[in-house]
C-alpha cells in the first residue's frame, strides 16, 4: 500500500473512531474487536449510521457510528430505535418454539388446523401446508401476497386478513411445500395467524408474554410510540433519500413487524446463549435445530445472504454448518423501509452478533455481513 493511500485508510479510521460511540465492557476484548469490525463494516456500508452489537460468554458490547439520519448529527447509541425487519421471523421462531415445547401446537400440524374462520389453505400435488414449512421457508408460497390500496405513507394498508384469504384461493403454491425452499413473507405471515390460533390469544399478546417480558425487552414493539420519536434511526433508500416510518399491520408481526433497540436485541440474543432450566433448555434445542437439510429441496432461492450458502433451515433461522475453523452460524437477515440489518448465533461458541445500517446498499449489506461474521469466526474458532 503507498503511503498516500495508507494515510488515507488511517484518516478513514479516525474519523469513524471519532463517530463511534461505543460504552465500556467487563470484557475489553470483545469491545476493542466490535469497536474494529464496526469501523470497517461503516467505512464499507456508505449509510448515515450504523450500530453493532456483541454476546460472548454474558458480556457484552456495543457500538455506534455516524448519524442516526442523515445530516442529523445525532450518533445512534444502544437505546436508538430501529426496524429491524425480517430479524422479526427469528423472533416469531422463538415464540414458536415456545408452543412447541410446550405441546401447544406441533410443527407437523397443517397451518389450516389453527387459521381463523374463513381461511382455507389448498393442497399442492397432495401435500398440505405445515407449521414445519411456514417457519423453515418451505412453505412454497412466493415471496409476498397480493394486496391494493397501499399508499407511500401507509405501504402495507391493503395488508389484510381479507387480503390473505383472497391470495389463498385457487392454487397459491409456486411449488408443493416441503419440496423445495423460497424466501416467503406470505409464508411466515400465516405462521403469525397459526400461533395466535393455537395460543387463543393475538400474536403480540403471545410474543409479550413468551419473549419481550420475561427478558425485559421495553423497547420491542410493532410501532413506535410518540415517546419514541426522537430516538429513531431513519431508513434511506439506495439513493440516500430518507424513507418514511411507516404502520406495521397486525398481519405482518411475525413477517417483518419490530422495531427494537440494540440494548434490547442483546437481552434477546444473550437468552440464546445461555442455559438455564428444562423448559428453557428444551425450548432453544427446539429453536436452534436443523430442521430441513438444502439436500433434496429444488428450488432453493433467496437464503444465500449470509456470506455462505445456506446448509439447512430452522425456525427462523438460516443455518451455515461448521467448516474448517468456521464454527456453526445461526443467522436472519432484514430489509424494510431503508434498513438492513443482520444476526448471527454460533450456539456452541456462545456468540452472537448484531449489526444494522440505515440505507438500502447491496455493497453495504454485503460489509456488515463479512464483518460480522468474521467477528464470530476470530473471537470463537472451532
Amino acid at each position: 500500500m503507498t503511503t498516500t493511500r495508507m494515510m488515507s485508510f488511517r484518516l478513514l479510521l479516525a474519523a469513524a473512531s471519532v463517530a463511534c460511540a461505543t460504552p465500556a465492557t467487563a470484557d475489553p476484548l470483545l469491545d476493542e474487536s466490535v469497536g474494529f469490525a464496526g469501523t470497517f463494516a461503516f467505512i464499507g456500508s456508505g449509510a448515515p449510521g450504523l450500530v453493532i452489537a456483541a454476546v460472548r460468554n454474558g458480556e457484552t458490547a456495543f457500538a455506534g457510528f455516524g448519524e442516526t439520519a442523515r445530516g442529523s448529527g445525532i450518533v445512534p447509541t444502544a437505546d436508538t430505535m430501529m426496524r429491524v425487519a425480517s430479524i422479526s421471523k427469528a423472533v416469531c421462531g422463538d415464540v414458536l418454539a415456545s408452543l412447541v415445547a410446550k405441546g401447544e401446537i406441533g410443527l407437523g400440524d397443517a397451518v389450516q388446523s389453527h387459521l381463523p374462520d374463513g381461511f382455507i389453505v389448498p393442497e399442492k400435488d397432495g401435500r398440505r401446508l405445515r407449521i414445519i414449512d411456514a417457519a423453515s421457508q418451505t412453505s412454497g408460497l412466493p415471496r409476498e401476497m397480493s394486496q391494493t390500496g397501499g399508499t407511500p405513507a401507509n405501504p402495507y394498508a391493503g395488508h389484510t386478513h381479507k387480503a390473505m384469504i383472497e391470495a389463498l384461493k385457487g392454487d397459491p403454491f409456486l411449488f408443493a411445500p416441503g419440496t423445495g425452499a423460497l424466501y416467503s413473507n406470505f409464508g411466515f405471515d400465516l405462521l403469525g395467524l397459526a400461533i395466535a390460533g393455537a395460543a387463543g390469544k393475538p400474536y403480540a399478546a403471545v410474543l409479550e408474554e413468551r419473549v419481550l417480558r420475561p427478558r425485559g425487552m421495553v423497547d420491542t414493539v410493532f410501532n413506535p410510540r410518540p415517546r419514541d420519536e426522537k430516538r429513531l434511526m431513519q431508513g434511506h433508500n439506495f439513493d440516500g433519500t430518507p424513507l418514511p416510518f411507516v404502520p406495521t399491520p397486525v398481519t405482518m408481526e411475525c413477517a417483518s413487524g419490530l422495531y427494537t433497540t440494540p440494548n434490547d436485541m442483546l437481552k434477546w440474543i444473550a437468552w440464546h446463549l445461555a442455559q438455564g432450566g428444562p423448559e428453557d433448555d428444551a425450548r432453544r434445542i427446539t429453536d436452534h435445530a436443523s430442521l430441513v437439510r438444502r439436500d433434496g429441496l429444488s428450488p432453493v432461492l433467496g437464503l444465500d445472504d449470509g456470506g455462505a450458502p445456506m446448509d439447512a433451515m430452522g425456525l427462523g433461522w438460516v443455518m451455515i454448518e461448521a467448516d474448517g475453523d468456521h464454527p456453526l452460524i445461526l443467522h436472519k437477515s432484514g430489509g424494510r423501509q431503508g434498513m438492513f440489518t443482520y444476526v448471527a448465533i454460533a450456539p456452541t461458541r456462545r456468540i452472537v452478533v448484531f449489526v444494522a445500517i440505515n440505507q438500502f446498499s447491496a455493497g453495504g449489506f454485503a460489509s456488515m455481513v463479512k464483518q460480522a461474521n468474521e467477528l464470530i469466526y476470530q473471537l470463537a474458532p472451532r
